[in-house]
């Protein structure tokens, strides 16, 4: 891969310390060493870096001091959800309403990776397909929430979701260990880096898109955000991204949402693409 990429977890999580696990033996990486009470297990393993955190990952809005020299993050982590719903999902952080609840800061935006997003997803589905958990897991991106916001390089959560159930499953974990290292190992994708406004929180027609069009995802806004969504946010999200910003997809959302989008497209140079 051309950039250079650090792994994250956190010790309270039992996804990323599963998966963790998994990726020293795949990565051939060495013993842990423990950098203070934040930075408890580092490992150097072939081409990046395992960084095991004490604090849970939806905080880690410092982890530049400990891993600034990389290009970007990938953040290993557990999903939850009310619904319970089984899920394999990936997506970007960042609070767009008045609230921080779980981590980061309110109204603010983590910076987006949408190749890597887009090579994570596609390497997830083939792993969870080898492990035939497609009939029972949703494979998903899921809308930009929750921390950290505040990093200065660009990161991606891989996640599972949404219970204890899942979060131990041995094929899941080893879906997501899979994903990661086959991500590692391939080069980003050539696609069209777009904002996506509208939908639902697990947004099954942007997550199609990416799956099979030629389109790569940064942000993306569920319309349950339709409230808090205004110029400086759509702004936020074109600029808070590793790759240029090509335009807006938008889904079923508010007509002042759909309006504003087309103004802020205008006034930007970008594209807008209206599905019903």
């Amino acid at each position: 891969m051309e950039a250079r990429i650090a792994l994250v977890y956190s010790l309270v999580d039992p996804v990323g310390r599963g998966v963790a696990a998994r990726l020293v033996e795949r990565l051939e990486c060495g013993p842990p060493r423990s950098i203070d009470e934040r930075l408890v297990e580092l490992r150097e393993c072939k081409g990046t870096v395992l960084a095991g955190f004490s604090d849970d990952i939806i905080y880690l809005d410092y982890v530049d001091n400990y891993l600034g020299g990389w290009d970007a993050y990938i953040f290993l982590s557990r999903h939850s959800s009310a619904s319970g719903r089984p899920t394999l999902s990936i997506h970007h952080t960042g609070n767009p309403c008045n609230e921080a609840r779980y981590g980061g800061r309110p109204r603010s935006l983590a910076i987006a990776f949408p190749r890597l997003a887009k090579l994570l997803l596609m390497k997830y589905r083939e792993a969870a397909e080898s492990q035939g958990l497609l009939d029972e897991y949703q494979l998903t991106l899921e809308a930009t929430h929750h921390g950290p916001t505040e990093p200065g390089k660009p990161l991606v959560f891989i996640e599972i979701g949404s219970r204890e159930e899942q979060w131990r499953d041995e094929r899941a974990l080893d879906a997501m260990a899979s994903a990661v290292e086959a991500a590692l190992e391939s080069s980003l994708p050539r696609c069209r880096p777009v904002i996506g406004v509208g939908g639902t929180h697990y947004p099954e027609r942007h997550t199609r898109l990416m799956l099979e069009g030629d389109v790569c995802y940064g942000h993306i806004f569920a319309k349950y955000t339709a409230d808090c969504i205004d110029e400086e946010m759509l702004r936020m999200a074109v600029e808070r991204s590793a790759d240029r910003i090509e335009g807006f997809i938008v889904l079923k959302t508010r007509s002042r949402v759909k309006n504003l989008v087309r103004r802020i497209a205008e006034a930007m140079g970008l594209w807008v693409e209206n599905l019903r």
